[in-house]
């Protein structure tokens, strides 16, 4: 019998908080995540839904087949000129499933953090303890939101997906993405962030990525604005920039958003956000993001802290950088995007005006070959399509 069919569905054919990211449990889990974890709505608006026309655009030269067949694809949408020009969906999902982000949460959370800005209500020099005294003797004491934003902050943390045991795991088990063992105590994000003391080095001089750190900014971002992490994407992105469907964000014990990788949003409304940012964050003359944070995120990246950091081996471009939760591809055609595990992608190219929004259920958390996979097909989609 297929996965979760039947009432109540066979112990073998069951999603569960044990297994829901491990094949082949997560084809089904990956698009039900509300199912399986608590969450909170992130409302779309649905009476100013931006309504996508169909593209005639020919990618034939991308051979798209071969780019998705055995790669585990959940969904595919490519927008160009803010047409859809190809749209496929595989093990039982439609476009009217919020999909799970994975980490190009983060990259969603970086969009959002420029309406703080704009707005005064945050300011990236500010120290992260200015609105959260109560990291103040944790390893985040002296860094900035700046720090933060850029991955630069010197956190001692593995982000090691393959462990069993450890920091990572009892980070999962504060966020309510693993069940809790006989005799562990449950615990939430925010205890789980001032229990954070171990430090790698100084702030401001190094790319590590450590999850944590943009969950932390999620409760900052609460903080300083006084709305809910899901409230506020949904005010300030998915309701203004007209997401078709409402998605949602995992939450812990006592409500606090995974910020780093919790989102769901649908491919269509995932590649609406690529879209927004080539029209320069605005929509019909209305700007939702500030042009300024997005101008920035393409030019001013720290590429002296990529390649003392710790992914500089996963890119054959040494030139990258990474601003405000994205990866930077920079140059006459920058390619931006968002990067999740279990392959989940946005790629911005604004000079072809592109958007692509990639999701899957690989079972391998990071798997090189499969991401050089990726990266060679969103070339050959780049390359199909003349500027």
């Amino acid at each position: 019998m297929p996965l979760m069919q039947g009432f109540p569905p066979a112990p073998e054919d069951r999603a569960t908080l044990a297994n829901w990211r491990t094949q082949p449990f997560n084809a089904w889990a990956f698009h039900h995540v509300r199912e399986v974890v608590p969450s909170a709505e992130i409302r779309n608006d649905p009476a100013n839904v931006r309504v996508l026309e169909q593209g005639d655009t020919d990618l034939s030269a991308a051979n798209l087949d071969q780019a998705i067949d055995g790669m585990a694809n959940d969904a595919l949408v490519i927008l160009h000129k803010g047409k859809v020009v190809h749209e496929s969906y595989r093990n039982g999902m439609t476009r009217h499933d919020p999909h799970i982000l994975m980490s190009v949460s983060k990259s969603m959370l970086g969009l959002v953090m420029g309406t703080l800005v704009e707005r005064g209500e945050v300011a990236v020099d500010d120290l992260l303890t200015k609105y959260l005294p109560e990291l103040s003797g944790t390893a985040y004491a002296g860094a900035t939101i700046r720090h933060a934003l850029d991955m630069q902050v010197g956190l001692e943390f593995e982000e090691d997906y393959t462990a069993t045991s450890g920091v990572i795991v009892d980070y999962r088990k504060a966020a309510n993405w693993n069940p809790l063992a006989p005799g562990d105590e449950a615990g939430d994000l925010r205890s789980f962030q001032e229990g954070l003391t171990g430090t790698t080095g100084p702030h401001g001089e190094t790319f590590y990525y450590a999850s944590p750190v943009t969950d932390m900014l999620a409760w900052l971002m609460e903080r300083a604005t006084g709305l809910r992490f899901a409230d506020l994407i949904s005010q300030r992105l998915l309701a203004p920039m007209g997401a078709e469907t409402s998605g949602y964000i995992t939450v812990d014990r006592i409500g606090g958003a995974r910020g780093a990788g919790g989102m769901c949003l649908t491919a269509r409304d995932l590649a609406l956000v690529g879209q927004l940012m080539i029209e320069g964050g605005a929509r019909d003359g209305v700007q939702i993001i500030p042009q300024s944070w997005i101008d920035d995120i393409v030019t001013q990246g720290d590429n002296a802290a990529w390649r003392r950091g710790d992914f500089l081996d996963k890119f054959e471009n040494q030139d990258m950088h990474y601003r405000a939760k994205w990866y930077v591809h920079p140059g006459a055609t920058p390619l931006i995007h968002g990067l999740g595990i279990h392959g989940q992608f946005l790629f911005v190219d604004p000079v072809r005006e592109l958007s692509i929004a990639w999701f899957s259920s690989e079972g391998t958390p990071t798997d090189q070959g499969w991401m050089d996979h990726v990266m060679t097909s969103v070339e050959r989609i780049r390359d199909a399509i003349a500027i």
